[in-house]
């Protein structure tokens, strides 16, 4: 448990800049009146961005995970089966598309919200 609190920590304290330029974003409730914290710790991992309201957990995907496809999907699976979403941007989307990842992130708390009313 340790382990994860200091790399929360860590993480929190050197974010990359395409998290950075996301957390502008999504931080304070500028997103659709969401409310989002960061660096949260899940299980034995620690996501990036996560919508407690909604269950949606954001990841900010750099250069590195193209060699961690495996790793990522187990973590993403293991997410779900806790009933989470989980929407992934890679670096380029977030430093090149911003709005685009933006417009993504709302669509899909909509369409989580239409799925809560229905069910």
């Amino acid at each position: 448990m340790q382990c994860l609190q200091n790399n929360q920590k860590h993480l929190r304290l050197d974010p990359t800049t395409p998290e950075i330029k996301l957390w502008s974003c999504l931080r304070s409730r500028r997103c659709g009146d969401l409310k989002f914290r960061r660096q949260v710790p899940i299980g034995r991992y620690v996501v990036d961005f996560f919508c407690v309201d909604l269950g949606l957990v954001i990841e900010v995907d750099g250069d590195d995970h193209a060699d961690r496809v495996k790793s990522d999907a187990r973590r993403t699976a293991f997410l779900e089966s806790l009933g989470y979403r989980v929407i992934r941007f890679g670096n380029p989307d977030v430093m090149q598309n911003i709005y685009g990842v933006v417009d993504r992130i709302l669509s899909t708390a909509t369409e989580i919200r239409y799925r809560e009313k229905i069910m």
